[in-house]
Parts: C-alpha cells; sequence; structure tokens
C-alpha cells in the first residue's frame, strides 16, 4: 500500500520544525513564514495537528519551559518525521518538475507556430 499524501499543514509544521525545536506560537509564525502567508494556522488547530503527528511519531515533545507563568512545550522533529518530509519534498519536487517540463514543451510548441500568448484556460470562453 503507498503511503498517504501528506496534508500541506502537516508539511509545513514539519519543515518548521526541521532545524530545530518550537512551541505552538513559533510553529504558527515559522508556518506562516515558510508558507508565503498560504497556511495560517490557529492555536486550536494547531494542537489537533501536533497530537496527531505526535501520535504517528513523526514529532515528538523536546521540552517543556515556564515562560511569563505560562507552559510553553517545544516539539522535535524525529528520525521518522525527517525520512517522512524528505520523501514529502521529493515528492513534490517531482511533480513540481513534471509541471515544468510540460509547460515549457507547450510553450515551446506555442513560440514554434509563432503564437506568443499563452492559450485561454479551458472554461473561460466568453469571458472578458
Amino acid at each position: 500500500m503507498a503511503p498517504r499524501e501528506m496534508t500541506r499543514t502537516a508539511f509545513y509544521v514539519l519543515t518548521a520544525l526541521a532545524d530545530e525545536p518550537r512551541h505552538g506560537y513559533g510553529i504558527v509564525r515559522e508556518t506562516t513564514a515558510l508558507s508565503e502567508g498560504q497556511v495560517e494556522l490557529r492555536i486550536g488547530t494547531l494542537y489537533g495537528v501536533l497530537d496527531r503527528l505526535t501520535a504517528e511519531g513523526v514529532i515528538e515533545l523536546d521540552r517543556e519551559e515556564t515562560h511569563q507563568g505560562r507552559l510553553r512545550k517545544y516539539y522535535r522533529l524525529t528520525g521518522r518525521g525527517e525520512a517522512a518530509l524528505e520523501s514529502e519534498a521529493r515528492r513534490m519536487a517531482s511533480g513540481a518538475q513534471a509541471a515544468t517540463r510540460r509547460l515549457a514543451s507547450r510553450i515551446g510548441a506555442r513560440q514554434a507556430d509563432g503564437n506568443t500568448l499563452p492559450a485561454r484556460p479551458t472554461g473561460t470562453e466568453g469571458a472578458p
């Protein structure tokens, strides 16, 4: 059976933890930055994701610290998490390369025909 595709949120959470352990708010900030604002986690959503990723064994609790009277839990990537992130990054890169090759071929064929305008996307006929 093929491994399940990683969710976009899980991908960015694991990526946020790839270089160092982080606490919840640090993970939220880092996922937003890494995804260029495409993934904006709420704290409540984050802890559900962290619980799932911990249960899957791809992250684990690194340490707990008290900061200004509040407990901060820091999470880190496990060896299993590193392997999963590497595999997903490879899968995504492969897909992006395939799309780039196809687009380059399409653009090259258009230019060979003397047509430099991109083809109109399907479903936009009659659109202004």
